[in-house]
């Protein structure tokens, strides 16, 4: 399956070596535009992929889903509310800021019957699979 290929360094989103380094040094990020990595599940059954992305906070119309060769690219960005800005938090772990998920799909997917749906915080995207483009090709022996 080529669907996604995981990286460990995923978690970690550098806008710029200079970022990391003022970062490193004064202990603050300054660079203006936050990124994240929502969390990503991935599932195959015999007739499809899903992905789920969990984006809690966020309306359906903050995505963009697009697929550029073989390339399923999902990308947002989750406000942050300036209506917050009176009160005086103590924590603040919920992840703000732009993202982009990329995965790269198989060739046995229908990319035209493609449907994505938003609910209770979780973006899920059904890539069905084409029966006519299957990867197992038997050869017979001669």
């Amino acid at each position: 399956m080529t669907l996604v290929r995981y990286n460990p360094l995923d978690e970690f989103v550098p806008t710029s070596w200079n970022s990391i380094l003022d970062s490193f040094f004064t202990g603050e990020e300054k660079s203006s535009v936050r990124q994240f990595s929502p969390k990503v599940d991935i599932a195959e059954n015999k007739d499809n992929f899903e992905i789920h992305l969990a984006v809690p906070g966020m309306k359906k119309d903050d995505f963009n889903v697009e697929i550029k060769d073989k390339t399923l690219t999902i990308s947002g960005e989750r406000k942050w509310n300036d209506e917050q800005k009176d009160k005086n938090f103590h924590r603040v772990e919920t992840q703000y800021g732009s993202f982009r998920r990329s995965f790269n799909l198989p060739d046995n997917v229908n990319t035209e019957k493609i449907v994505a749906s938003y609910n209770d915080g979780i973006l899920e995207i059904d890539i069905p699979k084409d029966a006519k483009k299957e990867l197992v090709t038997t050869i017979k022996i001669k």
